[in-house]
């Protein structure tokens, strides 16, 4: 059985409804087309599209036609973890095609939506979050990749912050053929396993490599520091890195740090998560350095800043997100003290130690 459908929102952008149905639409099941009654508008529970009934408008969009029932499942797949649900409307032409609605009270309707505007600012991510979603087609619902969404939308982010902001050092790029990719894992990080070939250094191409990495979302971490009080704040929380390893010592310092959410820069997720751990509030950032936190295993990027801040005795509390079941504690440490402890290697968080020699470099420079 072949269908129509129309789209009026995210998947008017041909490269991520390419990826959805896993093939190439041909140009001859595609025309432009409108939904009388509609207007198309943002929502205010994420970067996509809901239709909102409007007498005497038309919502503009795409009419597909000759879909197969194996894209509609793939489709009903990728939506089904948006609420959104299939409803038989009457187009501008008088013909009926199916279209993905909005369950009633799922969405809150915002101003007009512009698509041009949404490509540019999440048309490269969808497309990520979109790959690793139908990657699941098959092996889980759509409830359970909709309760992974976070995760797949901060690793998408991820994928386009390192396409965007690559990190740059001036060493060598070569030829790398990549044979096969495999997500092994997904929760609330992910492993996948690569086989590689790559150019050496005397121009031949190595034997097929074969290699697995945690992928995890970018990190801003930020060092809160008071240049009048010559202090520095840092927090205290559970490690599971350290279970792992059999080590006792669960608890470990660090400086602030959290996930870059989708869109966001990483100097605004820096301030958010100074609020959210320490109800702090960052008067200037000073960025440190853009480094990859163990580059032979994980895809984890950390963006690093000290943080200009007021300190007072009594800014120390109990922070973290009760939906995250974050548990934090936060300290005032002298910048003495603080480099006391780096030198005599009693801070085991790798970041927090390069973060203190920086502060030690620059601390005249602030301090003026």
């Amino acid at each position: 059985m072949k269908h129509r459908l129309f789209f009026f929102g995210t998947l008017r952008h041909m490269p991520l409804l390419e990826i959805v149905l896993g093939r190439v639409v041909g140009t001859d099941q595609i025309r432009q087309a409108t939904l009388p009654g509609y207007e198309v508008r943002a929502v205010t529970e994420g970067p996509f599209p809901a239709l909102v009934a409007v007498e005497g408008q038309q919502a503009q969009g795409l009419a597909v036609d000759g879909l197969s029932d194996s894209d509609v499942e793939r489709l009903n797949f990728y939506e089904g973890g948006f609420a959104y649900d299939l409803r038989v409307l009457r187009l501008g032409d008088g013909s009926e095609a199916q279209v993905y609605m909005a369950a009633e009270g799922v969405c809150t309707p915002a101003a007009l939506w512009d698509l041009e505007v949404w490509t540019a600012q999440w048309g490269d991510m969808s497309c990520h979050a979109a790959r690793e979603v139908m990657g699941y087609f098959g092996a889980r619902d759509s409830a359970q990749v909709a309760a992974m969404f976070p995760q797949i939308r901060a690793r998408a982010w991820s994928r386009t912050l390192g396409e965007r902001q690559p990190a740059g050092q001036g060493a060598r790029k070569a030829t790398v053929t990549l044979e096969r990719e495999a997500r092994v894992y997904a929760g609330y990080l992910a492993v996948d396993e690569v086989t590689l070939r790559h150019q050496r250094f005397d121009g031949t191409m190595s034997p097929a490599l074969e290699r697995s990495y945690l992928v995890a979302a970018d990190a801003a971490l930020v060092l809160p520091y008071d240049p009048v009080r010559d202090r520095v704040l840092l927090i205290e929380q559970i490690r599971v890195g350290p279970l792992g390893r059999r080590d006792p010592n669960l608890w470990l310092l660090e400086p602030i740090a959290g996930a870059v959410d989708a869109g966001e820069t990483p100097e605004d997720a820096a301030r958010r998560e100074a609020q959210e751990e320490a109800n702090l509030t960052l008067t200037a950032l000073e960025p440190v350095a853009r480094t990859y936190a163990s580059p032979g295993s994980s895809t984890e990027f950390y963006h690093m800043f000290v943080g200009l801040a007021d300190l007072p005795d009594d800014i120390t509390g109990i922070g973290g997100l009760e939906h995250e079941s974050e548990d934090i504690r936060s300290h005032l440490v002298s910048f003495d003290r603080f480099m006391e402890m780096a030198d005599a290697q009693r801070l085991s968080n790798a970041p927090v130690v390069l973060l203190a020699y920086w502060l030690a470099f620059h601390r005249k420079r602030l301090r003026s």
